[in-house]
């Protein structure tokens, strides 16, 4: 079983930054691209970000050149610096991952979508 645990959420005000993090952890996978997804109060989930496992980054329009997606593969975590916070930025925000796992070292591998649990981020002043 793997599991997706982020953090790096809170409260902060108009202009400032934060950075979430998203960890994997379990036995016997292996992880290809990850994301970000937000969702906002009454809104539709939203793609932020993504990177491939070679570090291939996508952004959507409303977040290009404020925030940075990045991963470190040695730690199966996936990170979300975001600067220039607009109160607009307030969501939900989700970790996504396309994980493979497999039940021994014998058996094909199984690729599966996971998500996080969530982290608020609330921009208000």
């Amino acid at each position: 079983q793997v599991q997706l645990v982020e953090s790096g959420g809170g409260l902060v005000l108009p202009g400032g930054s934060l950075r979430l993090s998203c960890a994997a952890s379990g036995s016997r996978f292996s992880i290809g691209a990850m994301a970000w997804y937000r969702r906002a109060p009454g809104k539709e989930r939203e793609l932020v970000a993504t990177i491939t496992s070679g570090g291939i980054t996508n952004y959507a329009d409303s977040v290009k050149d404020r925030f940075t997606i990045s991963r470190d593969n040695g730690k199966n975590t996936v990170y979300l610096q975001m600067n220039s916070l607009k109160p607009e930025d307030t969501a939900v925000y989700y970790c996504h991952a396309d994980v493979s796992t497999r039940r021994t070292p014998w058996d094909s591998w199984d690729t599966n979508a996971y998500w996080g649990q969530g982290t608020q981020v609330t921009v208000s002043s």
